[in-house]
């Protein structure tokens, strides 16, 4: 059996990354949401300081959640700047919506991401 040649990166397709809109249609309690969002640069990350070791592991716990939330929306809103004409969800409706969509909405873009780095 032949082994397919894995594809390699160049510098200039990652850079672009940051710059395209990626969007898929999530499926919740049998309807459809369309949602968008770009690839972070290092910069717009959301600033994130490390949890005291004094802390409870549930607040540790609580603090990396919030950051997780707060690194969607800003993919999230980098697209819709990029692409306001297909901006379904904002800043001002994120923290008002049922909170298992937005994990199911979070898991989808960061488990995106996360395709990205599995080995074949």
């Amino acid at each position: 059996m032949k082994k397919e040649k894995q594809e390699t990166w160049t510098i200039e397709e990652l850079v672009s990354m940051t710059e395209e809109v990626q969007s898929r249609e999530l499926i919740w309690h049998r309807k459809g949401l369309k949602i968008q969002w770009c690839e972070l640069t290092e910069e717009e990350e959301p600033k994130m300081i490390v949890p005291d070791d004094n802390q409870s592991s549930e607040e540790q716990q609580e603090y990396f959640k919030k950051i997780a939330g707060e690194r969607v929306l800003a993919m999230i809103t980098k697209a819709n700047k990029k692409n306001p004409e297909e901006a379904t969800i904002t800043a001002d409706n994120w923290g008002s919506m049922p909170t298992t969509l937005r994990w199911n909405i979070s898991s989808e873009i960061l488990g995106t991401l996360n395709e990205s780095f599995t080995s074949g």
